[in-house]
């Protein structure tokens, strides 16, 4: 389940990570420029965060905080090592900044120094002894070294201080199975299905045990409710395919495959068992369809190019089956059952000669292999057992060239323990989150799923004029910035200055250059820029959209840390100065009531603000849908479901086929307690793209 794991929105650690408040020198430059990485860091753009917190560290090199987060940055760029060599200089800087021993541990778990990452747990325990996450943590640390006795010790801390999280029964589950203790993991598996029976995990591991235990049925009941759950998991196809295939549903299987190949079509386990599955059924034009694409991303897939030699064969491209048979052979010169194919191909095309020559070889070469069995001196490398009918993706054998794929265990484990120790697994598949507001921008995050290209005439107006160096696109989906493309627009924002400051009037120079701002996460300065741009020219639309937008994300970040640090977030990790939890936070929020009124009149005036360039925008321009849907977001976000439902119904009177305004309406129409027109908007947001819905009308109609 890598691939799936690896892209499942990847919330990762990185909410714990940014939960803390800090107490920085006065120095204006150097908090700003803090500040503007923590943005960057928040939305995931984790290149670029690191450039912020490197000009920090050049600037002041003493502060612990600027190497803790670059640290976290560089984890969520599997940079392990270059994040534990932050922590250890942020540790050196403040030895009792619990949460860099935290993300040191996870740098040398990732790294496979179990013992040192354990020493990092303990220390961080020293300070908060019932801390979730790094009890989770610690366990799994121990049972990658295989110290079963340390992780029970450390599994029994944890269930006592936490009784009611199922991931740690679900962790605990994948112990015992290491050990061989079934009984026990089966029953570790129950209890956090019992815990929650929303949480897809704990149905798609007792589906695998299940499996191994040839308990087909049960196996088959979970993967349901797993996918039921979460319909974007590709791994819960695949196994429920191999179980079908298992039960002789052919149909059922090939549907499983087909369905993780329109989520993912580069899927190399699901193209490979659905070239093997249409070969059975005689649909051989399309199954070496498959096997060319497995082998055009994976050359070297031997079993992949037998299987479409003999497919080139039955087709009738014999020039084609020879051209598979000679690869194959020069990797397996000992595999006789290719040198017979061949020979057959060979006389379709008029070499008796090589057919021949195949022949002989291929029986010389059986001969001796009987002798050296029957002396036991070898045994054939090609040889498959013949009791089972699987094979793992990454057992090479050409003797199981005929056998389904399955992920490796140990490739399994592996991620399995990597997700837990990375954090927030717990939320991945049991938050309901709004699809997020529109923006325009220059670069989008492509969507295996919902392939959507969003349009409006007066955007594409904008566009035809040609003012921007980029063409401006409408999405929810904001890709993050590789490093060529952070240089490009910083170098912008220079040619932008430049230019407005020989032509101060030019409006859309201040709009590209906001746009530019946006995209390297400075929102303060992008804000000023729409300002500048609006206040030059009253019905810049585009102006009024995005400065709405890049507000919001500005609020959104902004209570993110007020409520961080109140919260328990489950994980058990906060980040806070010297291992505590925000105690001044705390007590302000407790005591000091004219801040906290002042903070409560500041977010409700930027509600308003935000509020008034969407009215705005709609007087503007009274078609363009997305002004309603951000402004129906907005309206969540103030928990008026009623006034969000009508923006969402507005958009939709405008395009029946956006998907989005039906999630969120329905989801703002549950919040009313409308539950019936809810699951019919969430029905009709499943059918136009968004399979999300199904797996909350699945918790909606359950009975649960």
């Amino acid at each position: 389940m890598k691939k799936a794991t690896m892209q499942m929105k990847k919330v990762l650690f990185l909410l714990v990570m940014l939960s803390g408040c800090l107490s920085l020198p006065a120095q204006i430059n150097t908090d700003r420029v803090l500040a503007v990485g923590r943005n960057a860091l928040y939305f995931e753009d984790y290149v670029l965060s690191i450039q912020y917190f490197n000009q920090v560290i050049r600037s002041k090199p003493w502060l612990a905080e600027p190497y803790f987060y670059r640290a976290v940055a560089k984890i969520n760029l599997d940079d392990f090592q270059g994040a534990e060599e932050d922590c250890s200089l942020c540790i050196a800087r403040n030895p009792f900044l619990v949460q860099a021993y935290y993300a040191r541990g996870i740098a040398r778990q990732s790294q496979e120094k179990y013992n040192d990452a354990i020493g990092d747990y303990e220390k961080g325990l020293g300070y908060r002894p019932e801390d979730r996450q790094m009890l989770v943590n610690m366990a799994v640390a121990y049972i990658q070294k295989k110290d079963y006795g340390g992780a029970e010790k450390t599994f029994e801390e944890l269930l006592k201080a936490h009784p009611h999280h199922a991931v740690n029964y679900l962790t605990r589950g994948a112990m015992y199975i290491e050990k061989g203790d079934t009984v026990q993991a089966l029953a570790d598996y129950d209890q956090a299905v019992s815990l929650d029976p929303y949480y897809a995990p704990s149905y798609g591991n007792r589906a695998i045990l299940r499996y191994q235990q040839n308990d087909l049925q049960g196996a088959l009941g979970d993967l349901n409710e797993a996918i039921h759950l979460d319909t974007r998991q590709n791994g819960y196809y695949i196994n429920r395919g191999l179980v079908r295939y298992q039960m002789n549903d052919l149909r059922g299987a090939m549907a499983d495959y087909d369905q993780v190949i329109n989520m993912d079509s580069r899927n190399l386990i699901a193209r490979f068992n659905r070239g093997l599955l249409r070969f059975q059924v005689g649909d051989n034009n399309r199954a070496i369809e498959d096997f060319d694409l497995v082998i055009g991303q994976d050359p070297d897939n031997y079993p992949a190019r037998y299987n479409r030699a003999l497919l080139r064969y039955e087709t009738g491209n014999y020039l084609g089956a020879i051209d598979d048979y000679d690869t194959v052979l020069n990797e397996y010169p000992n595999f006789l059952p290719a040198y017979y194919s061949r020979a057959e191909a060979k006389r379709k095309v008029n070499d008796p000669a090589g057919a021949d020559k195949d022949y002989l070889l291929a029986y010389e070469k059986e001969e001796q292999l009987r002798k050296d069995r029957a002396a036991g001196k070898t045994s054939d490398p090609t040889d498959a057992a013949a009791e089972d009918n699987t094979r793992e993706q990454s057992d090479k054998n050409i003797g199981k060239f005929n056998r389904l794929v399955v992920y490796d265990k140990d490739e399994e484990r592996r991620n399995k323990y990597q997700s837990d120790i990375r954090g927030r697994v717990q939320d991945r598949d049991v938050r309901v989150d709004l699809e997020p507001q529109f923006i325009l921008t220059y670069y989008e995050k492509p969507d295996p799923v919902k392939k959507i290209i969003y349009y409006d005439k007066s955007v594409e107006a904008f566009n035809n004029r040609m003012l921007l160096p980029m063409k401006l696109l409408l999405t929810n989906q904001e890709a993050a910035l590789n490093e060529g493309q952070i240089a490009t627009h910083f170098a912008s924002i220079d040619r932008h200055s430049s230019l407005i400051e020989q032509h101060p009037d030019n409006a859309t120079a201040h709009f590209a250059r906001a746009v530019d701002y946006m995209l390297v996460q400075d929102f303060q300065e992008a804000i000023k820029n729409y300002d500048q741009a609006i206040a030059l020219a009253p019905s810049f639309a585009p102006a009024y959209f995005n400065r709405a937008a890049v507000r919001y994300k500005q609020l959104e970040y902004t209570l993110s840390q007020a409520s961080a640090a109140v919260e328990d977030f489950s994980s058990g990790m906060t980040l806070s100065i010297g291992g505590k939890k925000s105690n001044a936070a705390a007590a302000n929020a407790a005591t000091d009531l004219p801040s906290a009124q002042l903070r409560e009149n500041k977010r409700s005036y930027e509600h308003e603000m935000i509020v008034r360039d969407y009215d705005i925008l709609i007087q503007l321009n009274p078609d363009f849908v997305y002004a309603y849907f951000n402004r129906g977001n907005l309206r969540c976000a103030q928990r008026d479901f009623r006034a969000a439902a009508l923006d969402y119904t507005a958009a939709i009177e405008r395009d029946p086929d956006f998907a989005e305004a039906y999630f969120n309406r329905g989801l703002a129409r549950l919040s009313q307690g409308d539950a019936n027109r809810g699951i019919a908007d969430l029905s009709k947001a499943g059918e136009l793209g968004i399979i999300n819905a199904y797996s909350i009308i699945k918790r909606m109609t359950s009975g649960n």
